[in-house]
């Protein structure tokens, strides 16, 4: 679990990295990127910290001031993002103002017990009190801190829509989690500093509960936006499949009438055949192709139509008879029209058609 933290949240940080880029005004999305980058900034510090290095002249408690103090930023950040999703941006703002407060104060409050704890003293020795002041006052800003998040993130889920609101949810449960396990780890530092001795499946609840929590947070980050994305596939993979089962149909229609191609598209590179803008037009233009062909045909089906012969061979014969300049009547008539209206019809007639081209033979 320890190893999967550090891999989500930097290819989280890389994500919401991608989305700001393309909406970099959006505060709500600043403040996202601001509580992934902590997080993400945190941890060489926690690494630090737990082996007890120094590096670049920062001892092993500087690294635990800067970790816990960038993962209070963060929180601080969340609280921010859910503060202007459901609220009107002044008030937002006036209300992310005032939470500095607290934030201040925790900090400050960090950085005297880290001045205060003598060099040689482990940074996880919480039977000293210095080291027991930190934790606590780390641990209560979280509680504080998530809680709030926790609650504006249910309140706000209330009326988003319902991709949004199952992420939000998510996020909430992930949010709930980091909530309970620093509820564990409360006690465990008083009972430390008091001098008890602590039961370590207790720790270790703990530490499965705030991991478990960030992985669940971060996952209700990405569901939207990557709820999105596995839709705009499916879509994109309906459109490759029916672009090929229109192939026999586009393929008689373009030999026949080629002047009915419409303009040509970019060169066929890998991104034009396969990327998502490039399939849904070839895909669109195809349909429009293979409509403008039966339009144009349609007036020879007048001539070799007979009752109860497939469409396909009506349409075989059609074109024969065009390429022999039989003459053919003067206005198109309908054909391989679809009973409801919409594109999506239309193409259900259409790929009835191919498929009864491609099995049939030409």
């Amino acid at each position: 679990m320890s190893a999967i933290y550090p891999v989500a949240t930097y290819l989280t940080l890389g994500w919401v990295l991608f989305l700001l880029a393309r909406r970099p005004h959006d505060i709500r999305l600043r403040a996202i990127v601001g509580v992934v980058t902590c997080w993400a900034v945190a941890y060489p510090f926690l690494k630090l910290a737990n082996a007890h290095a120094t590096f670049a002249g920062i001892s092993p408690m500087g690294s635990r001031f800067l970790q816990h103090s960038l993962t209070l930023a963060a929180v601080n950040c969340l609280i921010v993002f859910f503060l202007h999703s459901a609220l009107d941006e002044e008030v937002a703002r006036r209300r992310a103002r005032w939470c500095l407060v607290p934030l201040g104060i925790a900090i400050t409050v960090l950085g005297v017990a880290a001045a205060l704890t003598p060099p040689e003293v482990d940074t996880n020795d919480q039977s000293v009190t210095p080291v027991a002041v930190f934790f606590v006052m780390s641990l209560a800003y979280v509680i504080f801190g998530f809680s709030v998040a926790c609650f504006w993130t249910l309140r706000y889920a209330r009326g988003a829509e319902p991709r949004l609101a199952m992420g939000l949810r998510l996020a909430a449960v992930g949010l709930a989690g980091i909530v309970a396990a620093d509820l564990v780890f409360l006690p465990t530092v008083l009972l430390r500093w008091s001098g008890a001795s602590v039961p370590r499946w207790f720790v270790d609840t703990g530490i499965t509960l705030v991991l478990l929590g960030i992985l669940l947070f971060l996952a209700g980050v990405c569901y939207p936006a990557a709820g999105m994305r596995l839709a705009g596939l499916g879509v994109w993979w309906q459109h490759l499949r029916l672009y090929r089962r229109l192939h026999p149909l586009w393929t008689i229609m373009h030999e026949r009438f080629p002047q009915d191609t419409l303009d040509s598209l970019p060169a066929n590179t890998l991104r034009e055949l396969y990327g998502l803008r490039g399939v849904h037009r070839r895909y669109y233009r195809r349909v429009i192709e293979c409509r403008d062909g039966l339009v144009r045909i349609s007036p020879y089906l007048s001539g070799v139509r007979r009752q109860g012969v497939p469409l396909a061979e009506q349409l075989l014969a059609a074109l024969r008879a065009h390429a022999a300049g039989i003459p053919a009547a003067e206005h198109a008539v309908p054909l391989a029209i679809p009973s409801a209206e919409g594109l999506e019809a239309d193409v259900r007639e259409l790929v009835a058609l191919s498929d009864a081209l491609r099995t049939g033979g030409r």
